[in-house]
């Protein structure tokens, strides 16, 4: 899912940087924004993103009219920003074809989740397997196929081998995985997240002491090299 592109219209210098800070540390790596509604229009006459953010109290063309100008020619999925908690704006921005709201102020972990769970509607991905040297891993059931043994994956092994599947062939930081397994409050983590992967090391290689697949990047983080992807 982080490789889905996301456009962010506000008219909030300070919130657009905001929210595209939290994407980007989430591992997104298309997060374009716009300060107004004509703006957003120029870029989605060149491209539509796979979900917008939408802010609703914007001068000139506001977030109901634009969603209008964009349901006119697309079913892209939107998440409206709103500084109010009216029913009345919710409901209108539903009848428009919003696809979920969220009322500012909001933590960044709320965002982010809205922001996944609409994604993984409006994307959904058929059977997801990750083909290692020793090993194939079925991401939508979190299990290891090794030599005809099924080996569950317990919900961390799991948050922080999907971070490195997503982003397979490419160093994640200590950081970006400890903040995946335990959210925005990390520090300190960065033991616990050693003994899990030296306990997904023993369930996906064959020699754990000498890893192939899940490597260490000193003083950096970790890598996932796999063979392939179904």
């Amino acid at each position: 899912m982080h490789d889905k592109s996301i456009l962010v219209v506000d008219d909030e210098q300070d919130l657009r940087v905001m929210i595209k800070s939290i994407f980007e540390r989430a591992g997104y790596t298309q997060v374009i924004t716009a300060a107004s509604a004509q703006e957003a229009l120029k870029i989605l006459s060149k491209k539509m993103p796979e979900i917008i953010i939408l802010d609703v109290m914007m001068p000139g063309m506001d977030g109901f009219e634009l969603l209008q100008e964009i349901r006119a020619v697309s079913k892209v999925p939107v998440l409206m920003l709103t500084a109010k908690g009216e029913a009345e704006d919710r409901f209108s921005g539903f009848e428009l074809g919003a696809d979920d709201y969220l009322i500012k102020p909001f933590l960044p972990k709320e965002l982010l989740l809205r922001v996944q769970a609409i994604l993984k509607r409006a994307y959904p991905e058929s059977n997801r397997i990750v083909f290692l040297d020793a090993v194939s891993v079925d991401l939508d059931k979190a299990e290891v196929h090794r030599d005809g043994e099924i080996i569950p994956l317990t919900a961390k092994e799991y948050s922080i081998f999907t971070k490195l599947a997503e982003n397979a062939g490419h160093i994640v930081t200590i950081g970006a995985l400890c903040q995946t397994a335990c959210g925005e409050i990390w520090q300190g983590y960065e033991t616990t997240l050693m003994t899990h992967i030296r306990h997904l090391r023993e369930k996906i290689e064959k020699n754990p002491s000498t890893p192939v697949s899940l490597i260490t990047v000193k003083r950096l983080g970790y890598k996932l090299i796999v063979k392939g992807v179904k």
